[in-house]
């Protein structure tokens, strides 16, 4: 699952496998450790919650946790729909916006990056 952090928005990407898990277990985390000790570490996940409501994002201690409404999870995860997006009012003023994805294969091959466990690029296969 990829992370993209910038200003007052957060964006996930995942894999083919991330998204069947997340279908299946209503959970998908990764781990980012910047040492050994665990106040140096950070957990980010998408969780599926059976309520209603809308997506939302919460960070305590150390984690990210999305939170999906069982409706639009479902939706995601049983059709093609590449993706959702929410906006997330801030008490002070201003939105934090939340963007999920599904991970698609680059148009062009990268040295070093293995994408055989993401979805085929939409436009793969067309002339430049």
């Amino acid at each position: 699952m990829k992370l993209r952090i910038k200003g007052n928005s957060i964006r996930l990407r995942l894999t083919r496998s991330e998204v069947k898990s997340f279908g299946e277990l209503g959970k998908v985390s990764e781990t980012i450790e910047f040492g050994e000790e665990e106040n140096q570490k950070l957990v980010y996940s998408l969780l599926c919650l059976d309520n209603g409501g809308q997506v939302d994002v919460e960070f305590n201690d150390r984690q990210i946790n999305i939170l999906v409404p069982s409706d639009i999870a479902k939706d995601w995860v049983n059709t093609e729909k590449i993706g959702f997006s929410a906006k997330q009012q801030l008490s002070k003023g201003g939105d934090f916006s939340i963007l999920v994805e599904k991970d698609f294969a680059c148009l062009k091959p990268r040295d070093g990056e293995d994408e055989s466990d993401n979805y085929p690029h939409p436009n793969a296969g067309e002339a430049c």
